[in-house]
């Protein structure tokens, strides 16, 4: 299998450097160009069309979302490689605004710089796989903006490229008819960590099949497309901690 081609796109150069040194030691990952700041960020992903982008969020010339922002506009049926590019934001912040703002410009996951390794490569390969990968601390942020619009207007529906999961009466009869099993709570607890299908067949000695249809149980059961949605949900359901 190819390595996944990931493009760093941070100013910090020791940050840059550490990131690239840790890639490179992988077998499935492949560190195809660097960028330190917004503009030469956005050439290199026109010009490379990397299959992850790693993109700070506090960059120099324009910041990370407005970088993502332009990157999705520049889009057209002439850079079809391009558009297969999925973008990883990296923050030392888990600011409210700064989030909403990285998804609503077309981040597909999010996570801060203190991440591990191990947790990096899984939010790397997830996010390759066109899943969504939140750092849990983040999750906690999106859940509680999720919480305080609910709490506003619980009957205005969710406005796009926002996050927002109701818990409504329905989805709590689904619930009650078919609730999660024991193994399933272990493996939404393992999704809100971030684990990757990989890290889940390990950490449970199960296959990444039997993963991938434990996780197909449980979106089904808690009535939601993705992964991101799941773990907010199992965080506001209090499935998990």
């Amino acid at each position: 299998m190819a390595p996944i081609r990931v493009a760093l796109i941070e100013d910090h150069d020791l940050t840059r450097m550490g990131l690239r040194t840790m890639l490179n030691q992988q077998t499935d990952v492949e560190v195809i160009g660097e960028a330190a700041s917004g503009p030469e960020g956005l050439k290199l992903l026109l010009s490379a069309k990397p299959d992850v982008a790693i993109v700070d969020i506090g960059l120099p010339g324009i910041d990370g979302v407005e970088l993502v922002r332009q990157f999705r506009e520049s889009l057209t049926d002439e850079l079809p490689d391009a558009a297969q590019t999925k973008v990883l934001m990296l923050t030392m912040q888990d600011n409210e605004t700064d989030v909403l703002a990285a998804f609503a410009a077309g981040a597909d996951s999010y996570c801060t710089k203190n991440v591990d390794i191990n947790h990096l490569l899984g939010a790397i390969q997830n996010t390759h796989e066109g899943n969504n990968w939140i750092d849990p601390a983040i999750a906690r942020v999106v859940l509680k903006h999720s919480s305080q619009v609910q709490a506003k207007n619980a009957s205005t529906a969710a406005q796009p490229n926002t996050i927002e999961i109701a818990v409504d009466s329905e989805h709590s009869n689904v619930l009650a008819v078919s609730p999660l099993s024991a193994r399933e709570l272990e493996v939404l607890q393992l999704i809100v960590e971030g684990c990757s299908n990989a890290e889940i067949s390990n950490r449970c000695y199960i296959t990444v099949g039997t993963v991938k249809t434990h996780v197909r149980n449980i979106l089904n059961k808690l009535s939601v497309d993705d992964r991101t949605q799941a773990a907010v949900r199992a965080l506001r359901g209090g499935l998990v901690t």
